[in-house]
């Protein structure tokens, strides 16, 4: 009997030292160089008997068993660098793994915000707050942009210099954000500038023609006659060759109406400031024709570098004519507006604030564009119209009549209309 026993031991032994060397390398000469050189001795020697639960019951079967492993980390340090090497230790398979005294591992558990629905809903937060937070400074700009202009041209009715304030404020303002690195700088050719020479042009005529028209009616009329764009829109694209559905002409007709409404019983209408808003509506359609035929070649450059470049040619466009059509009155009408006003750098802050905000709304437009689709757009764009003319009513007073509100919001109307006509036919093409 105690022979038996003593074979049964050796046996046990034999068959434990087998399977562990057959799986690690127990022996420095066994195992790679490099690690060998860092790796503690502790990690080399078979696992210990205290890895087992005192406790285990006794098996005269354990040889026959089938053995698993178990990982446990160990960590070697020397000179900063680590090392890992996975020791071992042995149980047999019948047994409960209650009887293990199993190193204590630190899982973490996952937080709430781990979880990819919870991250979707957050996300999705956090990208309307953004779009909310770009339409409400779009709209802001501008109406800070209207308020101050009509205030500066009422004081300083020269619209010629304050448009080409505002163009070179603008490019003041995007020399700076491309000299720090603000906004990656496009890369300028000749055959880049040759391509702008159009565009810049007809967004030099739209501007000043908005200002002069500005200049001589309330702003609430201005901003009713330039939502009629989407007509000489589709008038000057007919007339080059593209084919619109009737529904777009269709929509057409409210616009039409609206507008003449309004001009019939505006009481602050003025020839000069209805004709000017119609040649920037004329200038600005013009504008986007021309960028499309033009700058094909050059869809790698993003819209507000477009609109940077644009706005420095255009103050070279327009700043030698200003001099020319009213540069010898500038002395003199800032005189009378400072005299008006009684400090001269109040006036002075309302022509800053004027050319700044000028350029911050164009700019928002294009991060607006960037974050929604051209058909929410539009639709932004509409209502931007609306909120621009109640702002302006509620600051200047400037009485309105029950059918001239009524010309006005058939208009906007219509330009909804004619924005939904267009992105349909947009998608089904």
């Amino acid at each position: 009997m105690d022979i038996n026993k003593h074979v049964h031991k050796q046996e046990k032994q034999n068959y434990i030292s087998s399977s562990a060397t057959s799986e690690f390398p127990q022996t420095m000469s066994s195992m790679p160089p490099l690690l060998s050189l860092f790796t503690p001795k502790s990690c080399l020697k078979p696992p210990k008997k205290s890895h087992l639960s005192p406790n285990l019951p006794k098996n005269p079967l354990l040889s026959h068993q089938i053995l698993q492993i178990k990982h446990a980390q160990y960590v070697s340090e020397v000179h900063g660098l680590q090392y890992q090497y996975a020791s071992h230790s042995f149980y047999p398979q019948n047994y409960s793994t209650k009887y293990l005294k199993r190193p204590k591992l630190h899982i973490p558990r996952a937080s709430a915000s781990s979880d990819p629905i919870t991250n979707a809903e957050k996300r999705k937060g956090i990208g309307t707050l953004k779009l909310g937070l770009v339409f409400g400074l779009w709209y802001l700009y501008n109406v800070i942009f209207n308020i101050y202009n009509k205030k500066v041209l009422i004081l300083f009715p020269y619209p010629w210099f304050l448009a080409s304030f505002q163009l070179f404020t603008g490019s003041l303002w995007m020399l700076f954000l491309w000299f720090f690195k603000f906004q990656p700088c496009p890369t300028i050719s000749k055959g880049f500038i040759l391509a702008l020479l159009g565009p810049a042009f007809f967004h030099t005529v739209g501007h000043i023609s908005a200002c002069v028209s500005l200049s001589r009616v309330a702003v609430s009329f201005t901003h009713v006659i330039k939502s009629s764009e989407p007509v000489f829109s589709v008038v000057f694209s007919a007339f080059l060759g593209e084919r619109y559905p009737f529904l777009v002409w269709l929509s057409l007709f409210p616009i039409v109406f609206g507008c003449s409404l309004a001009a019939i019983t505006e009481l602050s209408f003025n020839l000069q400031g209805f004709y000017g808003a119609v040649i920037s509506n004329i200038g600005f359609v013009l504008r986007n024709i021309y960028s499309k035929k033009s700058l094909g070649e050059f869809k790698d450059i993003d819209g507000l570098n477009l609109y940077g470049v644009i706005s420095i040619l255009s103050f070279f466009y327009l700043f030698p004519v200003s001099i020319v059509v009213e540069g010898s009155q500038w002395v003199e009408g800032f005189n009378s507006a400072v005299k008006a006003i009684g400090k001269p750098w109040i006036f002075l802050l309302w022509v800053l604030i004027s050319g700044v905000f000028y350029h911050l709304y164009n700019q928002s437009s294009y991060e607006a564009l960037d974050e929604i689709s051209p058909l929410s757009f539009s639709v932004g764009n509409t209502m931007k119209r609306v909120v621009v003319i109640v702002a302006s009513l509620l600051v200047f007073r400037n009485p309105i009549r029950p059918l001239n509100a009524l010309g006005s919001a058939v208009a906007i109307l219509g330009t909804f209309l004619y924005s939904q006509a267009t992105q349909k036919i947009k998608a089904k093409r």
